[in-house]
């Protein structure tokens, strides 16, 4: 197999790397609806690549997270208590009922309902985190009893969305923890214990859709050349731009994208 360099994939990968880096957000949402509006690539392969993508990306990031002491392991395992059964039943359903021609077009209406779903809920993100603050203080030892459950269960369903469309596990990750651990997990914690969840999850679904020929490995090299020095540019900095501002206009970007993608598959 030759590898053909093509600049613009690489950018797009830069692109989508420096967003993952800043906020945990943008290895799905951003970088699946970029294969199909703008390189028209087929459904399944712009999520089965999408999810190699995500998972080399965030190892990069990574590094930079651990190395300054922000990931939260307990956390993370609660997650993939989840997450990776989840996909695993969600991998099983797609190989028993494959998506062929005839089918692709709800692949694309579930991606763009994933992208819709995800900018509403960080567009709420700081309504929920001050809800599950106010639970968290006003009656601490029923919240406490209820995180290690309630955290299983968001990664089940992150598992779910995940392996289905690539999408969730940065934006939906974020906002669930968000709620989940309000007094205990900082906003750089926060972005380092999801980025660090997503990666066993990217890519053990990872490895259903490769061995179901789901992954263009051209196509994934050349998003890798730009994302890996991307996220990390975006890692370094995470911690000294503003969250807030850096959500909101990644929330108007992703609902733009998802009305266009909805647009485009029906």
């Amino acid at each position: 197999m030759t590898f053909d360099f093509n600049p613009m994939l690489a950018t797009a990968g830069a692109f989508t790397g420096v967003l993952v880096g800043l906020t945990g957000v943008g290895g799905g949402s951003v970088m699946t609806p970029i294969l199909l509006l703008i390189f028209g690539t087929a459904p399944m392969a712009a999520v089965g690549t999408d999810l190699w993508f995500a998972a080399f990306t965030k190892i990069a990031a990574t590094k930079v997270h651990s190395a300054r002491g922000l990931i939260d392991w307990q956390v993370v395992r609660r997650l993939w208590l989840g997450s990776l059964p989840a996909s695993a039943a969600t991998m099983w359903w797609l190989s028993t009922y494959p998506v062929d021609a005839h089918s692709t077009e709800w692949v694309k209406g579930a991606i763009a309902m994933a992208i819709l779903v995800t900018a509403t809920a960080m567009l709420f993100q700081e309504q929920l985190h001050e809800l599950g603050r106010r639970l968290r203080i006003g009656d601490a030892e029923t919240f406490k009893a209820l995180q290690p459950f309630m955290t299983v269960a968001c990664g089940a369903t992150l598992g779910f969305l995940v392996t289905l469309t690539s999408i969730g596990a940065g934006a939906l990750g974020v906002v669930f923890l968000a709620y989940l651990y309000p007094l205990r997990l900082t906003s750089s914690r926060l972005i380092a214990t999801d980025i660090v969840h997503a990666i066993p999850l990217a890519m053990f679904a990872g490895m259903g859709h490769l061995v179901a020929g789901h992954v263009d490995l051209n196509l994934l090299g050349n998003l890798l050349i730009g994302s890996l020095p991307g996220v990390v540019v975006g890692a370094l900095l995470s911690s000294k731009l503003p969250q807030v501002v850096l959500r909101r206009t990644l929330s108007a970007i992703l609902v733009f994208i998802g009305v266009k993608l909805l647009h485009a598959a029906g």
